[in-house]
């Protein structure tokens, strides 16, 4: 981590995400509010409808493994896969 020149409540520089963690894990956030800046998000509208999808027992575990080795939601990974799959046919102009 390197503390050369800095201010006491500016965050470091890391030299590797272990260093970083190590850091966070003994600091809090909120002590570095000088340190932060605004970020501008733009939320996308709220889900509002659904469907059912049947799957065999093997495909429902192979997507569950996936999503989790991801670290995101089951239904999460099938609808980004599925909006992926339509964006392709979209392009190859097969709609």
């Amino acid at each position: 981590m390197t503390t050369e020149n800095t201010k006491p409540n500016q965050v470091p520089r890391f030299k590797s995400r272990e260093e970083e963690a190590a850091f966070w894990d003994s600091h809090d956030i909120t002590d570095f509010t000088t340190d932060t800046q605004p970020v501008r998000m733009r939320l996308k509208k709220p889900l509002e409808a659904g469907i059912t999808l049947r799957l065999d027992v093997e495909t429902l575990r192979e997507l569950r493994e996936t999503a989790a080795e991801k670290g995101i939601g089951l239904s999460s990974l099938a609808r980004m896969w599925l909006l992926e799959r339509l964006r392709q046919e979209h392009l190859a102009g097969t709609r």
